[in-house]
């Protein structure tokens, strides 16, 4: 395959990630600094912050819905298409959040819009990576695929560090009460000029010929998410598992640790948004290397480093974050939003884009990765500020919790099949027919 053909498709897919990611890692900042008050307004801080981070979990559990509607149709028109539809249904939801009332002005009706609109931004949100991860491996030779299929997760780092620099520069150059008024809406209309540069790029892409060639060969499965668990079996409980570690270690140093750096600690805002910046920074090496680590040993192992790294270091990382010292939180940062968090999002993006089936990939990729989010990656900030809250304002029953979630997904990536025998699997179920249910 030409190689022109390979960058292509991962830029483009590396693109919509960003603005994915753009929107999201915009919301989860906004959700813990400025929403309570503007869609939330209650005396007790920490009702208005739980509230809030509520609605960032809503759009983790439209996730799933999203994910498994446009995995049905990804595998029955393809990758291409749906990846359009989930740009735009993220940048239309992010632009309507820019211009929505607030509480002060409309009442009940202000949060009620916003969960609207988070609702459809985690539908779009819900097919965007898989597809992207999908289109980028697909279109890659089978020695270069984990590192293909991770390099889309650098739009995750993109999309943060863009989102997380425009809502602290504005916070910085505007008076808290016009930053509390109608500065915080600039973010969120900007996602419209990410959206037409992620167009522009999809348009000049083709669909990924593995699909195409499968589609030609065996044609439609006409009912793609029974045929899943048909030919997939014990894959997909087992790479729900494998997906836990990825979402707690990234929304709770993400989300949750700006929360609890700023009503705990103490720290002034500026110190954690620039630990975010500095983390997904480095996100742009780490990630490709842990892609390129996962071809060189495997996935599997990759990922259960990670995991088992991520379980351990959750207890010194609010340790570090505790001290309230700008490079101290920040290496805290770097520790697990970086390190132990690419390890096992590059990792799992290199299992996911082999571990099932052409004709129904998109499906069964979607479906355990997206669930899982919505479980885990989504309530993990609220899980994160209650377990604080129960504790006394210390953060050992936070820690211990995400330690055991690591350690799970570690169990769980263990029994996933080895290479040789998931080929064996492969090979054997392709004998079953794709298309009749």
């Amino acid at each position: 395959m030409p190689r022109t053909r390979t960058k292509l498709p991962t830029l483009a897919s590396t693109v919509g990630t960003a603005l994915e990611w753009y929107d999201f890692s915009l919301y989860g900042t906004a959700s813990a600094l400025v929403l309570p008050a503007v869609f939330f307004p209650t005396n007790d801080p920490v009702v208005a912050t739980l509230s809030s981070l509520a609605t960032f979990a809503i759009g983790f559990f439209a996730r799933p819905v999203g994910g498994v509607l446009i995995g049905l149709l990804g595998d029955r028109l393809g990758r291409r298409h749906m990846l359009f539809l989930t740009l735009l249904l993220m940048a239309a939801s992010s632009v309507l959040i820019g211009v929505l009332p607030t509480y002060a002005q409309v009442g009940t009706l202000a949060p009620a819009l916003l969960v609207f609109l988070r609702i459809l931004q985690g539908l779009g949100a819900g097919g965007e990576y898989a597809g992207a991860m999908l289109l980028a491996a697909e279109h890659s030779g089978q020695q270069a695929r984990g590192l293909n299929a991770s390099i889309p997760s650098i739009g995750n780092a993109m999309g943060s560090v863009v989102a997380t620099g425009i809502f602290f520069l504005v916070e910085a150059v505007l008076p808290e009460q016009a930053f509390h008024t109608w500065g915080w809406r600039v973010p969120f209309l900007l996602s419209f000029v990410l959206a037409i540069a992620a167009l522009l790029i999809r348009l000049k892409v083709e669909d990924s010929p593995e699909f195409t060639q499968a589609k030609e060969k065996r044609g439609i499965v006409r009912a793609p998410f029974r045929t899943m668990f048909t030919l997939s079996g014990r894959r997909v409980p087992l790479a729900m598992l494998m997906s836990i570690a990825p979402n707690v270690l990234s929304y709770l140093p993400s989300v949750y640790a700006l929360t609890y750096l700023a009503s705990t600690v103490g720290a002034p805002a500026w110190i954690g948004l620039t630990g975010i910046i500095i983390a997904n920074m480095l996100k742009l090496v780490t990630i490709p290397t842990a892609g390129w680590l996962s071809d060189k040993y495997g996935g599997r192992r990759i990922m259960i480093i990670g995991s088992v790294a991520g379980a351990i270091l959750f207890f010194p990382f609010f340790m570090m974050l505790d001290t309230g010292t700008p490079v101290i939180v920040w290496a805290a940062l770097v520790m697990i939003f970086t390190l132990c968090c690419d390890l096992t999002l590059a990792s799992q993006a290199t299992m996911l884009s082999s571990l099932f089936h052409v004709h129904v990939r998109y499906t069964a990729v979607t479906f355990s990765r997206e669930i899982t989010g919505a479980l885990v990656g989504g309530t993990i900030p609220f899980i994160a500020a209650w377990l604080t809250d129960v504790g006394g304002g210390t953060p050992w029953l936070v820690s211990l919790f995400c330690a055991v979630m690591c350690l799970v997904c570690a169990t769980g990536t263990y029994y996933l099949p080895h290479s040789r025998a998931l080929e064996e699997e492969l090979a054997e179920s392709s004998a079953a027919p794709a298309r009749g249910e």
